[in-house]
């Protein structure tokens, strides 16, 4: 099914489609500046202007290899009310990267709320009025969160070049796949090229029995109740959650359960 499908899109829309995502793919430090201005022009060619934050929880901007500011020199946030880059509170102040912890897929927004593909109770729970009320440079934005290894998540925005639309509906339709693809695309190879130091130990693999004490201890029971719950040990247990951390490179118990949750091993928690 899906070699009939690629066959039926036109050959100029395969070839167009595979030239933008090469546009964007950058592997060292020093493609990112042109990787950021294809990204900007294929933004633009769709409407909209792009604002990228690669890293959430980090005031760290996103910067070319010459420590340029990529949202002020390319994507040109640098009007009164749009240096929206110099607020180093951002994720923490504004809705629009809070959003994208409680959303892996493209979402749209206005002063009415998030809208995506299917209801999502955490984004309801947002409100959104204030911020629109309060000076947003646009009444809408498609988001595009990134969630990468290691617990990072990126937040992308793509405002309308016409300020005042507001109903972000029909280009979400038709626009939001191809956005999210050629963005995943650029924030990984962003944030590949600028890491520093491995945060894992690598291939780290953890046993059936070690995740299920870390599930456990994440959630907030003892090393005693854990026992009751697996039937084992109290000793068992902190055996199980001490050999996890040595596998984790962790200096203590909270900092295995962390490294463990960036992993995947934990799996939701209540």
């Amino acid at each position: 099914m899906a070699e009939n499908f690629v066959a039926e899109i036109p050959e100029i829309g395969r070839q167009r489609f595979r030239e933008n995502v090469d546009s964007v793919t950058l592997t060292s430090a020093s493609e990112i500046r042109a990787a950021a201005e294809e990204i900007h022009k294929i933004a633009q060619s769709y409407g909209f202007r792009i604002a990228v934050s690669a890293d959430i929880s980090s005031k760290a901007h996103l910067v070319d290899a010459d420590g340029n500011l990529i949202n002020k020199d390319v994507f040109g946030w640098v009007a009164e009310g749009e240096r929206w880059w110099e607020d180093t509170r951002l994720a923490l102040s504004s809705p629009l990267p809070r959003a994208c912890r409680y959303e892996s897929e493209p979402i749209w927004c206005n002063a009415e709320g998030f809208h995506g593909h299917w209801p999502n109770e955490y984004l309801d729970k947002i409100d959104l009025k204030d911020f629109y009320a309060q000076g947003a440079t646009s009444k809408s934005a498609m988001l595009i969160p990134v969630h990468l290894p290691f617990g990072q998540i990126a937040a992308v925005s793509f405002s309308p070049m016409e300020s005042d639309l507001s109903d972000l509906s029909e280009p979400y339709r038709l626009y939001s796949d191809f956005l999210g693809i050629v963005t995943r695309r650029f924030v990984t190879g962003y944030v590949l090229a600028m890491r520093e130091k491995h945060r894992m130990p690598a291939n780290c693999i953890l046993s059936k029995r070690e995740a299920e004490c870390l599930h456990w201890a994440a959630i907030g029971k003892t090393d005693k109740e854990i026992s009751m719950i697996l039937s084992l040990s109290h000793a068992t247990i902190r055996y199980h959650v001490n050999r996890a951390g040595q596998k984790l490179n962790s200096v203590n118990r909270g900092q295995t359960i962390f490294k463990a949750g960036q992993l995947g091993y934990l799996g939701a928690t209540d």
